[in-house]
């Protein structure tokens, strides 16, 4: 059996799923090949080596050009011919069983092309959705805009110059161009790491496909309760210690909640540390939250969740995001914002879930956990070994395996 994994990167979070799918599935047996673009960046304008059973197709130069007739035009996914040419003929000389897509919102595919291909072979499709841009006009995320014109048909976007951004607002256009493309598959399932994002697929123009749910996973060999010196190194022994981790902070991910509530607790019991932060963040944080940037290895940052009393996502638009699950790897609760698919993780047992932007309760639950410890260690430990990612790849390779019989 052969299957084919494409994504719009072999990097980063999705990149990296992609690439243990295929390290899994070749653990069994089955012969597995991914394919990704170059690194769209001004620091690689030449191609890293490639991972093992990996391709590269397009060009820096092609694909810089798409970026920029993307923000010109408002067209994203409408250039790119000459690299998605080269990934078609990879895959026609391949000959995969079953084709496993994942994003393909960056500015490497040509999506006509690519969605003719798929129709005419006839192969069986797998494809995760990472977020809402499949069944969207334009945005991946739209929760925070309070728009629901998705359900009917993307116009007038509030956010088109937002991710992927474009200095014209095309997203009536695309909007019916992505249902044309992606709806002329016959044999597809979608696939959703949380059943929030399977019950808004549900609702969108992909409704009548197939839909299956496979959380995220992480890897339990690496973020495990790591005692360590970090209380001592930044002089918080006696403290409790309440942590954010987020990569991207801003509104989105509630850093605008951090610094409120930097105000509200009592600097002498409580301290505040975000981790993935950077230069940019620092200058709107006030001094009593401790600004930690992207950490050297996940050891450093495991030993970061084991130090904290609690771990606070007020994110306000999220699929399924797995630093809840490191979080409880490593025996720090979870105390989240019901927004997306963030409250699907930590449950009764290991957490607490609060209403979007209420930032009255999230503090009263915060100084509760803290100070009363109604959470075990033992019981997120055994939440977060559901999310092992080992297990989490398996599905997929099964779910293609079935896709192809």
């Amino acid at each position: 059996m052969r299957i084919a994994e494409i994504n719009m990167l072999s990097s980063g979070s999705t990149g990296n799923i992609m690439l243990n799918i295929a390290k899994c599935a070749r653990g069994v047996g089955i012969d597995a090949r991914t394919y990704s673009t170059h690194v769209f960046s001004k620091k690689y304008t030449k191609c890293p080596p490639a991972p093992t059973g990996h391709k590269y197709f397009g060009t820096y130069f092609e694909n810089g050009l798409h970026f920029i007739l993307t923000r010109i035009t408002g067209c994203n996914g409408c250039f790119s011919y000459f690299g998605t040419q080269r990934l078609i003929d990879e895959l026609k000389e391949y000959k995969p069983d079953a084709i496993h897509l994942h994003n393909l919102h960056q500015f490497c595919f040509h999506l006509p092309s690519l969605f003719r291909y798929l129709k005419s072979s006839g192969t069986p499709v797998v494809w995760t959705l990472h977020d809402c841009w499949t069944f969207t006009g334009q945005c991946p995320h739209f929760l925070m805009a309070g728009c629901n014109k998705w359900k009917t048909g993307c116009h007038h976007c509030p956010q088109f110059r937002e991710y992927p951004k474009s200095y014209m607002d095309q997203t009536k256009r695309m909007y019916k161009l992505k249902k044309k493309w992606f709806c002329s598959i016959p044999n597809m399932t979608l696939v959703t790491p949380s059943q929030w994002l399977a019950d808004l697929v549900k609702q969108s123009f992909l409704g009548e496909y197939p839909v299956r749910v496979i959380n995220n996973g992480i890897d339990l060999h690496v973020f495990k309760p790591t005692p360590s010196d970090f209380r001592e190194r930044y002089g918080l022994t006696g403290k409790r210690l309440i942590l954010g981790v987020a990569y991207g902070w801003g509104p989105r991910k509630g850093l605008d909640i951090f610094i409120d509530l930097s105000k509200r607790l009592d600097p002498e019991k409580y301290q505040i540390i975000l981790v993935g932060t950077n230069d940019k963040t620092d200058k709107l944080l006030p001094p009593e939250i401790i600004s930690i940037h992207r950490t050297q290895n996940q050891k450093e940052l495991a030993e970061i969740y084991t130090a904290a009393d609690v771990f606070a996502n007020p994110t306000r638009e999220d699929n399924f995001p797995t630093v809840n699950i490191e979080s409880l790897a490593c025996g720090t609760p979870v105390i989240t914002f019901n927004s997306g698919g963030s409250p699907e993780i930590p449950d009764e047992t290991c957490g607490l879930v609060v209403s979007c932007n209420d930032i009255d309760t999230l503090y009263d639950e915060i100084v509760r956990v803290c100070e009363t410890k109604p959470f075990s260690e033992e019981a997120c430990l055994k939440r977060a070994r559901s999310f092992d990612m080992n297990n989490k790849f398996m599905e997929y390779v099964r779910l293609c395996r079935e896709e192809a019989l």
